[in-house]
């Protein structure tokens, strides 16, 4: 039982006792007892005082008194004006420590029934993965990972872009500049020989551009007329009409690449339930616009085209479909939402998505909404700032993307660089070492990137957030190798310990009493942290965590405390944090070391 449930439960008891009225605990306001006032919970008093009809510090004053007097578990109370603040006592804090050390759910929020689709990632396969991409992974994963143990049915699915102008121009660079290059030949990832040619088309079209723009053409004119862009608009329309030999070598391209982002995929530990192609979806929704043609909701231009004026609704008209037929996003995304809504039974469909594409989501919740979908509202747009470098921001098409894989890299050489320094791995075999560097590497990036705020645009410091003392990945990987290495030692002592150990008459300190009041907030910051779609919730959580225990190893005998009940009790504390942790930062994809 949470503290809030016990004090409206005991409180509803003494309004009962005390006024003779029958009060619904649910309906009693219980919270945190704030910072500057003495108390762990407070009972605000003010909607009792038509029951009482007293004054709030009497109401306050009676009820606290009926409390202490009642429930050993409450060892004083003040009240402050309308507001009974409430200290509990060990009493209460052992039965509570108690409840988690001996409950292997704790955490684990009971099943709401709901069916969640969690869209990430959707790269486009003209380029390898980047940083941009590893912060949309990173939250997609945490997010749905968080939604999951939030007690929903989580669906994690990707809409790959595997088709248009941009497909077009890594293909057209392929065959002029490339000389039948693969993967195979080059010894690259086939999604980084694509990525080369769609560098090396932009690099051609700037030339092809310079040249038109010496020759006297302007250089908008020259740009829309480069004999680059002009064929690549070509090969997409053959494309489109189905040609034998754009579409083998469409296919053949896209397979290195789909190759290449698995790779990466599991490198990362990204998993998916489901996998949309753009090229099987983007004709989704023209039955939509005729839909809204018949409702009024869409309307017609001289040219062919077909609008929705949002002007009412303080935007702009939007287009739904080309004059010549073809779809745009805005279609596809909304026949898209209307299969899955319809395939999976959904209760709401998170989009995550870079807030670049804030408009878009707005105008596609709206335009749902005109055509009679009551889910319209469920669509949520996770909007996330990007990432940056120390440098600046970074361009695909000219190359100077940080790649998703050599980041990974350099992230493992920055944890091997940064142990080696510290000297915390020596006497670790070579092997074990190498899987902790890589463990390591990918925490600290996991970390770095899902401690911020995903609406705030974040700067990216691989070297710093490999760091062993600040709030790291790293840092919260060796707290935990740190307790396990005190409860190995512990077992090799023949030190027993367990839930066992809570109820042995040992009255914790005020170290210990605010350790289970952290670990005690664990269920409340996920459902936090899941209610505000912010892994970051869980990730500061995990840190404040870990702080704490850092300072109760430094103040506190542990192993060596002379007491064997008191002893097997901090054991059992530390041994019941360690286990908190890997449920924290397993949301996160974060994976902790035995030892380190």
């Amino acid at each position: 039982m949470t503290p809030e449930l016990f004090i409206a439960g005991a409180a509803s008891k003494a309004v009962e006792a005390l006024y003779g009225v029958s009060v619904d605990p649910a309906a009693l306001q219980v919270q945190v007892t704030r910072k500057e006032f003495e108390g762990d919970y407070t009972l605000v008093v003010f909607p009792l005082l038509k029951i009482s009809h007293s004054a709030p510090d009497a109401t306050g004053n009676a009820i606290g008194g009926y409390l202490a007097a009642n429930y050993p578990e409450v060892a004083r109370f003040n009240v402050v004006k309308g507001f009974l603040n409430i200290l509990f006592s060990e009493v209460y804090w052992n039965e509570v420590f108690s409840d988690m050390a001996s409950d292997p759910s704790f955490g684990v929020l009971p099943s709401s029934g709901k069916n969640i689709m969690v869209e990430f990632s959707s790269p486009n396969t003209n380029k390898p993965l980047h940083l941009g991409h590893i912060r949309n992974n990173l939250l997609g994963d945490s997010v749905s990972r968080l939604l999951a143990a939030c007690g929903n049915n989580v669906i994690k699915v990707t809409l790959v872009n595997d088709r248009g102008v941009h497909i077009c121009k890594s293909m057209l660079a392929w065959k002029k500049l490339f000389d039948g290059a693969t993967p195979e030949s080059t010894g690259k990832k086939g999604d980084h020989l694509v990525g080369d040619c769609y560098v090396a088309f932009d690099k051609l079209y700037k030339e092809q551009v310079r040249r038109m723009v010496e020759g006297g053409m302007d250089e908008e004119t020259a740009k829309k007329q480069a004999p680059a862009l002009k064929e690549a608009h070509e090969m997409l329309v053959k494309w489109e009409q189905g040609d034998r030999e754009v579409r083998d070598l469409w296919s053949m391209m896209n397979s290195w690449v789909f190759a290449g982002f698995d790779q990466t995929y599991r490198a990362l530990g990204i998993t998916f339930d489901r996998v949309y192609y753009e090229s099987q979806t983007y004709l989704l929704g023209k039955e939509l616009v005729q839909k809204g043609l018949q409702m009024g909701v869409f309307t017609t231009d001289p040219d062919g085209s077909v609008w929705c004026d949002l002007t009412a609704d303080g935007l702009d008209r939007k287009l739904v479909l080309r004059g010549d037929g073809t779809s745009v996003y805005i279609t596809q995304d909304l026949g898209t939402a209307e299969r899955r809504f319809s395939e999976y039974r959904l209760d709401s469909h998170v989009y995550v998505v870079g807030n670049e594409q804030d408009y878009h989501f707005q105008v596609l919740k709206l335009i749902l909404g005109k055509l009679g979908f009551p889910w319209a509202g469920q669509i949520y747009h996770l909007s996330y700032g990007m990432v940056e470098l120390p440098e600046g921001k970074m361009k695909s098409r000219e190359g100077t993307v940080v790649d998703a894989d050599d980041l990974m890299e350099k992230m493992y050489e920055e944890a091997k660089a940064t142990s080696e320094e510290s000297g915390k791995l020596a006497d670790i075999p070579a092997e074990e070492k190498e899987k902790l560097y890589r463990m390591i590497g990918l925490g600290a990036l996991k970390y770095f990137i899902v401690k911020v705020d995903p609406k705030k645009t974040m700067l990216f410091n691989p070297r710093e957030s490999i760091d062993f003392n600040g709030n790291t990945g790293p840092f919260i990987q060796y707290t935990h190798a740190r307790i396990r290495s005190i409860l190995r030692k512990a077992g090799e002592q023949g030190i027993g310990f367990g839930p066992e150990s809570i109820g042995q008459g040992v009255s914790p300190s005020a170290k210990e009493i605010r350790l289970i009041k952290l670990l005690n907030l664990y269920p409340s910051k996920v459902a936090e942290a899941g209610a505000a779609l912010s892994p970051a919730v869980i990730a500061n959580y995990s840190y404040d965590l870990a702080k704490e225990f850092n300072q109760y190893y430094h103040d506190t005998r542990i192993l060596q405390e002379p007491d064997p009940a008191m002893r097997a009790y901090r054991l059992e504390l530390i041994s019941t944090l360690a286990s908190v942790l890997v449920k924290a930062t397993g949301i996160l994809g974060i994976g902790l070391p035995e030892r380190m």
